[in-house]
């Protein structure tokens, strides 16, 4: 089958990256972690456990969102968007001496209106659905959002370094403002921000990582790439996420590689190399997800990365 990008003026690394994915599934797996502060305190963690580094690391972008309201967020938001600056530069550094595979997340602040971390829904009154309707306030401050952060991605372009991008994440969900009138609102959300980062800002790094199970809410073959799901099952599940996979496939499309872009409990290699579930990656959530054992323990971690079917750095 011949790999096509939803962006078919992708640049050759981001042909090559979404190649390999495809090329890799239900053969290995990719590790993956997600960091949140610049000492990439995950890594060194993983490192120190097991002798390995991530391939994959996920970088967040919420500290850059245009609108935090800093006179009304708590010391948890306060400290979380201290936490998250310069991740950008992070990222870059991390993947220019490594040559990792680089994704972002953005834990969008809402663009109008909002208190403490105003992405999630119960702390803003922001109507997403108006961002489809001509001329209103909501619609002129998300494209000015996306601006904004145009300028954090174009970085990555200029340095030929291709990202998995996974805007809109969870969407299948109403926790987050985006996901919070439904998937077909959150599905158009893409689609505007699909075509304006792709023929506006021409960005051709971008590999388009679609994230949510809900059927109405897949936005079609021909704008993404990836279709991935995030998944925190109960502490010490042993689990292939063969289930997770089925529900993903039948709610998007069975000819896009896919991709566990979060889970809380490590993907048990033993039980995926019997059923060769094809993920192309998994990516453990930060800070207690990975460091510690509340939710994997260093003998789970110490056997993932030792295993053959699992790609590190």
């Amino acid at each position: 089958m011949k790999i096509t990008t939803a962006n078919p003026n992708a640049m050759p690394k981001a042909k090559a990256l979404l190649a390999y994915l495809h090329e890799i599934a239900g053969k290995k797996i990719i590790a993956g972690q997600h960091t949140q502060t610049v000492p990439m305190e995950e890594v060194t963690y993983i490192q120190n456990v097991t002798g390995k580094s991530p391939k994959l690391c996920g970088f967040e972008l919420l500290s850059y969102s245009p609108n935090i309201n800093f006179s009304d967020a708590s010391e948890a938001c306060i400290k979380e968007v201290v936490e998250n600056r310069n991740t950008v530069e992070t990222a870059l550094q991390w993947a220019k001496q490594t040559g990792g595979i680089v994704t972002l997340t953005f834990h969008w602040f809402s663009p109008v209106g909002g208190r403490d971390k105003s992405f999630y829904t119960e702390h803003t009154d922001f109507n997403a659905a108006n961002i489809l309707l001509p001329d209103t306030p909501e619609r002129a401050a998300f494209f000015h959002d996306m601006d904004v952060i145009a300028e954090q991605l174009k970085r990555f372009q200029k340095a030929d370094i291709p990202v998995l991008w996974r805007p809109f994440h969870e969407a299948e969900g109403t926790w987050f403002w985006w996901g919070a009138q439904g998937p077909a609102v959150a599905k158009e959300l893409y689609l505007l921000m699909f075509d304006y980062y792709t023929h506006y800002h021409h960005f051709d790094h971008l590999i388009w990582v679609w994230n949510s199970r809900l059927p109405e809410g897949y936005p079609g073959d021909d704008v993404v790439d990836v279709v991935s799901v995030d998944v925190y099952p109960p502490k010490n599940t042993i689990t292939d996420y063969a289930t997770d996979y089925a529900d993903l496939i039948a709610a998007s499309s069975q000819t896009k590689v896919a991709a566990l872009a979060e889970v809380g409990i490590l993907p048990d290699v033993e039980k995926l190399a019997e059923s060769h579930i094809p993920w192309a990656y998994f990516m453990t959530w930060s800070k207690e997800f990975c460091i510690g054992e509340e939710y994997n323990s260093t003998k789970q971690l110490q056997k993932l990365y030792e295993s053959k079917n699992v790609i590190t750095l």
